[in-house]
């Protein structure tokens, strides 16, 4: 048995890295968490803290907005996460690796303000981001609800992404985007292709106007929208998810039919992929699928 997950995904516009804008991130986890008690996983888009303003030069506010992981800032996130009792995932942020390069990353802070997991975005969106690719699909467990996955915003066009972290195990993939562009609708449709095809939770979550143009949304296992943000303004958009759902989907099939996660028959050889140089084993797909 799970516990049901109660979910909050702020479509909010960017903050600068300055100090003050940290005061105001942190003052408005307070104002959120305030006016939804209820909510154990807060979630914020891309780059929420390092946003770039209009006339300002991207790659020299990453570069100014870059620092370890470790650093003030998450040493404050994670003060933050403590104090309000949740998980948070402050969207991603710029982080200064120890071999020298910048990396789109997004930390997740437990209750205890505990840094349980941080992912380094792997595909990031060329030529116009420069930021390095990151090379680890990461999942973190949340203990008595469920396992969750984690991408940025253009991961989710490539179907290797989702896949592998269902494969992991999880049960809930979170999203983080800051897409400005008319291909929000696409992407809408990508978080119920990824949900159905791997029977996985889906919750995508933009920013808002300026830096994004909203629409964030939370997708079930099946592929149904539960729930949507409207387009462009700043909005919190919330659920409550019972993440075992993902693997009774998957034991029992979409619409009681269909399993992805069991195609094979006894005995079956492996799948050559010779896209990937690799291939698939029926043996090593069955048991990934697990929590």
């Amino acid at each position: 048995m799970t516990t049901p997950l109660s979910i909050g995904l702020v479509q909010a516009a960017a903050r600068h890295h300055a100090a003050d804008d940290l005061d105001a991130f942190a003052a408005d986890v307070r104002r959120v968490t305030e006016a939804h008690p209820g909510v154990r996983l807060l979630a914020y888009p891309e780059l929420q803290l390092c946003g770039h303003g209009p006339g300002e030069d991207p790659a020299t506010v990453m570069t100014a907005a870059a620092e370890p992981l470790d650093g003030p800032r998450g040493a404050r996130l994670a003060a933050l996460a403590r104090e309000r009792g949740i998980w948070l995932v402050p969207g991603s942020v710029y982080e200064q690796g120890a071999d020298g390069r910048i990396y789109n990353t997004a930390p997740v802070y437990s209750p205890t303000g505990e840094r349980v997991a941080e992912y380094r975005k792997i595909f990031p969106w060329r030529p116009y981001e420069t930021t390095a690719s990151g090379d680890s699909f990461v999942v973190f467990d949340m203990a008595g609800h469920g396992r969750v996955g984690l991408t940025i915003c253009y991961d989710a066009w490539f179907p290797e992404t989702t896949r592998h972290l269902a494969w992991q195990g999880a049960d809930l993939v979170l999203n983080l985007v800051r897409t400005p562009t008319v291909d929000r609708a696409q992407e809408v449709v990508l978080a119920q292709a990824n949900a159905i095809v791997n029977q996985v939770f889906m919750a995508s979550v933009n920013a808002a106007a300026p830096d994004g143009v909203g629409r964030s949304v939370v997708v079930d296992p099946e592929g149904h929208v539960r729930a949507e943000a409207g387009p462009g303004p700043e909005e919190v958009l919330t659920d409550v998810l019972d993440l075992g759902e993902a693997r009774r989907v998957r034991t029992r099939g979409t619409a009681g039919l269909t399993r992805v996660w069991d195609p094979f028959v006894e005995g079956q050889p492996p799948l050559e992929l010779p896209l990937y140089a690799g291939r698939i084993d029926p043996e090593r797909w069955r048991r990934g699928a697990g929590p």
